[in-house]
């Protein structure tokens, strides 16, 4: 029997990894069989952030069946033999000369000019590569040019053409048609709605678009031939004979046409919805997970779990379907409509650890968001939170199986920073400091004196990533700059509280320097300037006092009434300076 590795009531991976295991067994009863688990990614234009969902799920799962002992395989198919679809938007070194590859396999498009990658697949390929290596997913990649240009599916592929009227059949069941009944309109409106999602889905899969094979005059065929003058798929099959393979096709772009035989002939693909499926028989796929739009009626895998079985004698996979990912303040990610966040745009400014608990901490049909923006600080905060419960052993079972997965997969510990000082006094020090290194470490070690900071060794990758952030996502207008000289004229208009208030922060200052002691003495000055202890708890009058307190010292510091935190701030500045801005 599987051991369990994490409570199963609380934790979505185990549950799927005890249902995996136990297919597993039932498939091959009598044995330790080796788990196949699969995603399809297709390298149309940037692979986003979305479509790692498509990997991390299968990932995670993947892994915790390692962790039991199992022998597993993570299969990620390329699907760089899909057609080109469209130019996506935003894609630097492209133009709309590109459009004339529409219906080219992605591997005979040119890559966006100036890549160093020989087609527009592997272009948009490598970058994804390089993000799953530093997530430490490990995967056995199949590029699906190679297998249907080599002849792998050959048999399948006959097979196939062999039962295509047993195939469209089951495609003619979801089928929109005109009946005559009364329902016939909210039938098709239903299917309408289908065909919409699985044409959004495919703005980050590709291959969700294609059409289900209907044929013309010459009736149905699974199979699209590249055609072999222009190379693109607006062909259509005009004849075929079972006995010898024997296949014509004509094509509409430039009106080539030939006869072959299938039987040897490599240029071509089975349609999407017949694709899908004969893969998930042919791999022995067990587990894999599919969007929204691949689990409407009609759709994809809908359909694809009666061809696995009906036609190709398999078994449709364990396919839980997976929520949209958002990113904070952006509308519902799309490849084809440019700059959309990728993971390696995400591991730009987060940590992979904390990239991976995004995804391993919600269940897959829970949908969530990424956040570029300055949510981003808070997510960091949350997730050190974590980090300090289980290092005290008072988390809870499913949150630390989340952070086992985020921090940890079966081959070992992922990379992390030694010192991981919190993620908004990073960027606010490298905001302020420019990223100059000597005046970061410096006020870096002064965060805490009793424990300062030898290097800034000691605190990557967290600063680059905050750096990154700052540089990257930060408006130029929203950068904090520290004035040059006093505001003379403001301090002059100050009434006898508001120098005192400047007073009693400058007394304090070589007492209180660090970051606890700074915090300490901002929010401590309003208290004693109202007659009370400066550790009083704050009264909504308090609160007024030190909002406008702050609001001052942010003016005479960087000339606007917020900024970085004031203790952080204050650090950064220096203890001369500040002095020397407020007047003393």
């Amino acid at each position: 029997m599987p051991i369990v590795a994490q409570s199963t009531e609380t934790d979505w991976v185990s549950r799927f990894a005890d249902d995996v295991i136990a297919e597993a067994e039932r498939r091959a009863p009598g044995t330790k069989p080796v788990v196949v688990v699969a995603s399809g990614l297709s390298p149309s234009g940037p692979i986003h952030l979305g479509n790692l969902r498509e990997v991390m799920t299968p990932h995670f799962v993947a892994d915790e069946i390692r962790r039991r002992g199992y022998e597993v395989r993570h299969l990620i198919s390329w699907d760089d033999y899909d057609r080109y679809r469209k130019v996506p938007a935003g894609v630097p070194g492209t133009d709309p000369s590109w459009a004339e590859h529409i219906g080219k396999p992605l591997t005979s498009v040119p890559a966006p000019a100036g890549s160093a990658y020989p087609n527009w697949a592997e272009h948009f390929k490598a970058a994804m590569t390089e993000a799953l290596a530093e997530l430490g997913v490990t995967y056995d990649g199949i590029s699906q040019t190679e297998q249907y240009t080599s002849g792998v599916y050959r048999e399948q592929i006959l097979h196939a053409m062999r039962h295509r009227a047993d195939i469209d059949a089951i495609l003619d069941r979801y089928r929109t048609k005109d009946k005559g009944k009364a329902s016939a309109g909210g039938q098709k409106q239903s299917q309408k709605k289908a065909e919409e999602a699985e044409l959004e889905a495919a703005e980050g899969s590709g291959a969700a678009a294609e059409d289900d094979g209907s044929g013309g005059s010459a009736g149905y065929f699974p199979y699209k031939p590249y055609c072999g003058g222009c190379g693109k798929d607006l062909t259509t099959v005009t004849a075929y004979d079972d006995a010898t393979t024997e296949l014509t096709y004509t094509c509409a772009e430039c009106g080539f046409s030939e006869t072959v035989a299938l039987s040897e002939f490599n240029r071509g693909k089975l349609v999407w919805k017949v694709d899908w499926p004969m893969r998930w028989a042919y791999e022995g796929v067990i587990f894999e997970p599919s969007g929204v739009d691949h689990s409407s009626p009609g759709s994809s895998f809908v359909v694809g779990g009666q061809i696995v079985r009906e036609i190709f004698d398999g078994v449709q996979p364990i396919g839980p379907m997976y929520a949209f990912v958002g990113i904070s303040g952006m509308a519902k990610m799309s490849s084809s409509k440019g700059g959309v966040p990728t993971p390696a745009d995400a591991l730009k400014i987060m940590e992979a650890p904390l990239l991976r608990w995004l995804y391993a901490r919600r269940r897959p049909n829970q949908s969530f968001k990424i956040a570029f923006d300055q949510e981003i600080q808070r997510l960091y905060d949350e997730w050190d939170a974590l980090e300090r419960k289980v290092a005290d052993g008072s988390v809870l079972p499913a949150d630390a199986a989340a952070y086992t997965r985020a921090t940890t997969t079966a081959a070992g510990e992922l990379p992390r920073t030694p010192r991981p000082l919190p993620y908004r006094t990073l960027a606010s020090v490298v905001d302020i400091t420019a990223g100059a290194e000597e005046q970061t470490l410096r006020i870096l070690s002064e965060l805490d004196p009793e424990h300062p900071l030898s290097s800034l060794e000691e605190a990557r990758p967290r600063l680059d990533r905050a750096e990154n952030w700052i540089t990257s996502q930060v408006p130029a207008e929203a950068r904090t700059i520290v004035r040059a000289e006093p505001d003379g004229e403001l301090l002059g208009s100050l009434d006898d509280e508001g120098r005192e208030s400047l007073r009693r922060l400058l007394e304090g200052l070589d007492s209180h320097w660090s970051l606890d002691g700074l915090t300490t003495l901002v929010y401590g000055v309003p208290k004693v300037m109202a007659g009370l202890e400066p550790d009083a708890k704050p009264t909504p009058e308090l609160k007024i006092a030190q909002r406008s307190f702050f609001a001052l010292l942010y003016r005479l510091l960087v000339s606007r009434e917020t900024g970085p935190r004031l203790p952080t701030l204050l650090l950064a500045v220096g203890a001369d300076r500040v002095r020397k801005l407020l007047g003393a």
